[in-house]
């Protein structure tokens, strides 16, 4: 059973890279593939552009989304922050307010 479970450990030192087998079992993306870029500034920009999506495109598929409960927790916690910061606020100006009051009168 222990034969069977074959993980490959990569430390700092080591000088070449090896292929590393994910432990999930997961197969790693590769990066999309860099093309010449044409000498005519025009097709030039158009490659950049294009590349500059591609590049996005490949980034998202790469990011980890929140599952619909998490979103709805980190939702709630950033309105009960922002409340209890606003409450905060507007004790301070009531506070500077009254101090205000009390000097100039």
């Amino acid at each position: 059973m222990a034969a069977d479970k074959n993980v490959t450990r990569i430390k700092a030192k080591d000088v070449s890279p090896k292929a590393a087998k994910a432990v999930t079992g997961k197969k790693v993306k590769k990066a999309p593939k860099v093309k010449k870029t044409p000498k005519n500034p025009f097709l030039k920009a158009l490659y950049g552009i294009g590349g500059y999506f591609k590049g996005a495109w490949y980034e998202l598929r790469q990011v980890r989304w929140p599952t619909r409960r998490a979103t709805w927790e980190l939702t709630l916690a950033v309105i009960l922050f922002s409340a209890f910061f606003v409450g905060i606020i507007v004790l301070l100006d009531l506070l500077f307010k009254s101090l205000f009051e009390l000097i100039i009168t």
